[in-house]
């Protein structure tokens, strides 16, 4: 599944209803960003929405999301 379906089921994206300016491509970008986020996190064999949910109502394991995240991101700068 590509990114825009992906987006689309895991943050129910066609039923945005945000028209101003670049406000929809704006959060488009954020989807696109929390959904690499997601699939970099490995601790929890879950879907990208129920990983979603979950980070909402635990901190600890938005945290964890954003530690994976960051971490790979860390690891990329390194290698230039």
């Amino acid at each position: 599944m590509g990114c825009i379906g992906r987006a689309d089921v895991t943050f129910n994206e066609d039923a945005c209803r945000v028209r101003t300016a670049h406000a929809s491509q704006n959060l488009s970008l954020l989807r696109r960003i929390a959904i690499n986020a997601l699939n970099l996190e490995q601790s929890l064999k879950r879907s990208h929405r129920q990983k979603s949910h979950r980070a909402a109502m635990d901190n600890n394991y938005m945290l964890t999301i954003l530690a994976a995240c960051f971490s790979h991101h860390n690891d990329a700068f390194k290698l230039y």
